[in-house]
């Protein structure tokens, strides 16, 4: 395999890593709308969590992206 093609593959799997991010978003608010529909009167006091988990997703997609930009431009 060539070196250029090597590192465009690891390029692409580097970037499975931003949509795997984005059904981890999706997971944290579904889960904190399902949990605050049972239970409404609890749900401002995990808000806080909320953004927290959020945050996480968003910071392991962002991770990937920067990951894969590496590999393309600067290896």
């Amino acid at each position: 395999m060539d070196a250029e093609a090597a590192k465009l593959l690891g390029a692409g799997l580097a970037a499975i890593g931003a949509g795997m991010a984005a059904l981890g978003v999706g997971n944290v608010f579904a889960s904190f709308l399902e949990g605050a529909l049972r239970n409404p009167s609890a749900a401002d006091g995990q808000q806080g969590r909320l953004f927290i988990g959020f945050a996480a997703a968003e910071l392991l997609g962002l991770l990937s992206f920067v990951v894969a930009m590496i590999l393309v431009f600067v290896a």
